[in-house]
């Protein structure tokens, strides 16, 4: 064997002889003093040592085993299919998919569970997978395309999951228990399971291999007869279906499926079967090293992790990396000036946006659902007593529109990408964390305390995606990065949050972006930096539209770039920091607001400004009217209800931005 073929098994055997030595580290105390029969045989109810091992320890290293060899097999088909070293089960949506297909059927097709767990997760794979591929097909599976459709997708699947959650909290309250990726094993029965069925998929895959090296000849296998397209497909199909089974077996393993193909290539696998091989062995050595680490952390702490939150915790620094390393092509500009016709009419259109605004605003206060859960007009006495109720978290959810449509029309034109908002770019999720830290911190904290750390992980993200990518300002590899410290963000609050520490707690209410709770004070505070904000911004107005036009523009017109860029980058923090204290990290609004001003034509200066706040102002009432009456007597929340009205419009956004590129 040539050194060169060599070198990536002697990594590998590394990479295993680490998971080894960590194993018998964290296992030898708790075998000490067994015999191998009482061990591997089935043993005597009164040895409870022996029972541990027999049936929790060993099935769960031979569960992550197992789980870590698929994965990695699943994310470098994945990978090699689409062209995209990008590409993971995660980042695809596939794992998100396959949760979504397993709670509807837990709440309306039970009987499927108790035929096949593994039809409802393979199901939504299939169906995630499908979007993506339907969308990629179109544009070359370019890159930006797939992954952030994908991205887009799991977003969504996990928003129609936390949904479907609160309205049957005694069906699934287990399920994002199990989202969470736990190992956990009462017995073999799982492992015996979930085999036979990696084993065939391997086998499958295996038998593609020459097929799948043909791929990379690209259009002239095509003009050789061959079937790409069947090949592609024989290999996707291999793929969704270890995904499912493993997502059915033990929940979301995150971002594995994208760090053990990116091992693969790093310690030299060159051809396709050995890429296959190397990226599952490492997929296993991972997921092995990473289940006894969290069982060892468990046993000092005495706080149990979910070990898919943990991966992804770990894995998610690939993706960053990876986006730091190479250089992702731009498939989606920003709008084309010449598409948008400005309305000649600017003052009114935002005359009639006002007074929809107003329309929508007395509908909410007036308008609810009565004690016969019948649609009804209050007024009097009756709509007196609701006024308390109703008005502060009006208030509040415009307010909170208002400032994220502000930040993210802030962000657009400081970024030069279309795409970019606080919820995107993972500003929104570096709230939520700084949030975090100071509960931690502060024993009581105040409002202020929770905007001080709101504001410093927002700033801090801004911070650092503009010092990554300081030489260019604009493109895709912003996006994508921002989308993937986002992702990384959210690892770490949702590792944090199943420790159950009392406060960490206190967020998972906030998270899902409820105004339920909202006071007069918070409520008139938020309406008081809404108002300031907006003011603040179209003094900025001017200096935006030639910073839009590019630095050396901006400087010849005397706005000092750095200065600029940090005055910028700071109001957006606060923007986005104070409305995510009100409606939660996600809901699209500062991605949605910006685009819809310019559609109705007002795409310029201070006239679009206005706009986007006044659409931020409508589609967060909205959200919170339909939150409030759409499930009655149950509240829905505002943040949440925001993201399921933005989904779509965030992936017609991407489609229409990759066909202007295409064309122009």
């Amino acid at each position: 064997m040539k050194r060169k073929d060599a070198q990536p098994w002697l990594w590998i055997g590394a990479l295993w002889a680490a998971a080894l030595a960590i194993t018998a580290f964290n296992l030898l105390p708790s075998l000490e003093g067994l015999s191998l029969g009482s061990v591997f045989s089935t043993p005597s109810p009164d040895d409870s040592r022996a029972v541990l091992a027999h049936y929790s320890l060993l099935p769960r290293l031979a569960m992550a085993a197992i789980c870590g060899f698929a994965l990695g097999l699943s994310g470098m088909l994945f990978q090699h299919v689409l062209r995209n070293p990008l590409a993971s089960p995660s980042t695809l949506g596939i794992e998100a998919g396959a949760q979504l297909s397993l709670g509807i059927a837990m709440l309306w097709f039970p009987a499927i569970l108790g035929w096949s767990r593994d039809i409802s997760t393979a199901f939504g794979g299939f169906a995630a997978v499908g979007i993506v591929f339907a969308v990629g097909w179109k544009y070359r599976f370019n890159s930006v395309v797939v992954i952030l459709t994908g991205m887009v997708t799991g977003l969504y699947c996990t928003a129609v999951v936390t949904l479907l959650t609160l309205m049957n909290d005694h069906y699934l309250a287990g399920l994002f228990i199990w989202g969470g990726g736990s190992l956990n094993q009462n017995d073999w029965r799982q492992v015996a399971t979930l085999t036979p069925k990696i084993i065939g998929c391997s086998v499958l895959a295996l038998l593609l291999v020459k097929q799948l090296s043909v791929l990379t000849l690209g259009d002239a296998a095509q003009a050789l007869g061959v079937k790409i397209q069947s090949i592609r497909a024989g290999a996707l199909f291999v793929a969704v279906a270890l995904t499912a089974f493993t997502v059915s077996a033990v929940g979301i393993i995150g971002f594995l499926g994208l760090a053990a193909p990116a091992i693969a290539r790093a310690i030299g696998a060159r051809r396709i079967a050995t890429r296959l091989i190397a990226a599952s062995l490492a997929g296993a050595a991972l997921l092995i090293i990473v289940d006894q680490l969290v069982q060892f952390y468990g046993a000092v702490s005495g706080v149990s992790l979910p070990t898919g939150a943990v991966t992804a915790v770990i894995g998610a620094p690939f993706l960053l990396f990876l986006m730091l390393r190479r250089n992702v092509p731009n498939a989606i500009a920003v709008q084309g000036k010449a598409l948008i016709v400005a309305t000649p009419r600017p003052r009114l259109l935002l005359s009639l946006l006002l007074l929809l605004l107003a329309a929508a605003a007395l509908l909410a206060i007036v308008v609810g659902r009565d004690i016969n859960a019948g649609w009804a007009s209050q007024a009097g006495e009756t709509l007196r007593s609701l006024l308390p109720w109703r008005v502060p978290r009006l208030v509040a959810a415009i307010s909170a529109g208002v400032l994220l449509a502000l930040s993210g029309s802030l962000l657009q034109r400081l970024t030069g990408n279309a795409l970019a908002s606080p919820e995107v770019l993972g500003v929104s999720a570096g709230t939520a964390l700084g949030l975090l830290c100071m509960l931690f911190l502060v024993a009581q904290p105040t409002y202020a305390h929770r905007l001080i750390g709101g504001f410093s992980g927002a700033g801090v993200v801004l911070v650092i995606l503009f010092a990554v990518n300081r030489r260019s300002h604009a493109g895709n590899q912003f996006l994508i990065f921002g989308v993937s410290l986002g992702a990384l963000l959210t690892a770490l609050v949702s590792v944090i949050l199943a420790s159950g520490d009392p406060r960490a707690l206190f967020l998972l209410s906030w998270m899902a972006g409820s105004t339920y709770g909202v006071t007069p004070l918070l409520a008139w505070t938020s309406a008081a930096f809404a108002i300031a904000g907006l003011f603040a911004v179209i003094l900025l107005a001017r200096p935006l539209q030639h910073f839009a036009l590019g630095d050396i523009s901006a400087h010849a017109h005397g706005v000092d770039i750095k200065r600029f860029r940090a005055l910028i980058l700071g109001l957006s923090a606060l923007l986005t920091a104070i409305a995510t204290l009100v409606v939660g990290p996600l809901s699209f609004v500062g991605l949605m607001a910006p685009h819809l001003a310019q559609r109705v034509g007002l795409p310029r200066g201070t006239t679009h400004i206005l706009g986007s706040a006044l659409f931020g102002a409508l589609l967060m009432a909205a959200a919170d009217f339909i939150g409030r009456t759409i499930y009655f007597p149950w509240q829905l929340p505002t943040g949440l209800v925001a993201t399921l009205l933005g989904g779509p419009i965030f992936a017609v956004l991407i489609i229409r931005g990759s066909r202007q590129s295409v064309q122009h």
